[in-house]
């Protein structure tokens, strides 16, 4: 006699238990060794973008699961490393692979079945990485020198978002005087008589925006630890760090320097860093392609 176990779904002499429907086939499948189909997208279209226009938006993918286009997801300029990022749920610092990946830029059109779930399209952009780019992969655990985002002793300063509708799509919406007035994450840096400033401007956005900022400019994972969940409207200036080659040209106007950005954070956020070690999961590339297989 031979019983396989999976939560209440028993094999006795090859006699089922019911218990689910779906959850017995998938089990059947299992026991007998055959396979079960992947989730993937009913269409999908994937090609290297253009030579990218005078402002052009490198933005997220739009569509999908949850919002007003459930059926199609778009995606304009992606990199490998961004799709790589949406499909396992890290940050570019947890991707090990070729360069490549960060600078290749591709279009993507994709059709979603009709009633998937977010986390359904995440397994589809999987199988989507595996088939179009032959990409493999394998997951390491790796200690990483962190920045833990807490609420400062004075308590947060972020003020919960007045935007009409923060769930809004779309490249950041700007007015006449290129000011943000819709949702949107913007940073603009000027250079002054002695040194740049970085000056950001959120709106109805949720800290995970602001701990890829700081990230970046720390370069060093940042994770978020306010116990924070909403969306949110709030502003930044600091001394950013930049590349030489990446520097603003200089002005004639004198500008007293910008705090640093983990001063400007506690004075100007109400929010601080605590460094800290974190065992995170690191998803090392072993095989990808830089061309598409033909659609």
């Amino acid at each position: 006699m031979k019983r396989f176990k999976n939560h209440s779904v028993y094999f006795t002499n090859m006699r089922l238990v019911p218990f689910s429907v779906g959850l017995a086939i998938l089990v059947c499948a299992l026991a007998f060794g055959q396979p079960t189909r992947a989730l993937t997208f009913e269409v999908a279209s994937v090609k290297p973008s253009p030579p990218p226009r005078e402002g052009v938006y490198f933005g997220p993918a739009r569509g999908g699961p949850g919002s007003s286009d459930p059926g199609q997801i778009k995606w304009e300029y992606a990199r490998l490393i961004d799709m790589l990022m949406t499909a396992y749920d890290v940050k570019s610092y947890q991707v090990r692979g070729p360069v490549w990946m960060s600078t290749e830029r591709y279009h993507v059109i994709a059709k979603v079945p009709e009633g998937a779930t977010k986390d359904q399209v995440i397994v589809m952009w999987q199988s989507l990485l595996a088939e179009r780019f032959g990409v493999v992969l394998h997951h390491e655990s790796k200690e990483f020198q962190v920045e833990e985002l807490v609420v400062a002793k004075g308590g947060s300063k972020l003020k919960d978002t007045a935007v009409d509708d923060p769930n809004a799509e779309g490249p950041p919406k700007l007015d006449k005087n290129m000011a943000l007035n819709g949702p949107g994450f913007v940073t603009t840096i000027t250079m002054g008589s002695n040194r740049p400033t970085a000056h950001t401007v959120a709106k109805a956005q949720p800290l995970s925006k602001l701990t890829v900022l700081l990230g970046s400019q720390l370069d060093r994972p940042v994770l978020d630890k306010t116990g924070l969940t909403g969306k949110y409207d709030f502003s930044i200036e600091f001394a950013p760090n930049l590349p030489p080659g990446q520097l603003p040209p200089p002005t004639d106007n004198a500008s007293e320097p910008s705090p640093t950005l983990v001063d400007a954070l506690e004075r100007q956020l109400g929010l601080r860093l605590v460094a800290n070690k974190a065992k995170l999961d690191l998803l090392v590339i072993d095989k990808a392609e830089k061309t598409p297989t033909a659609n």
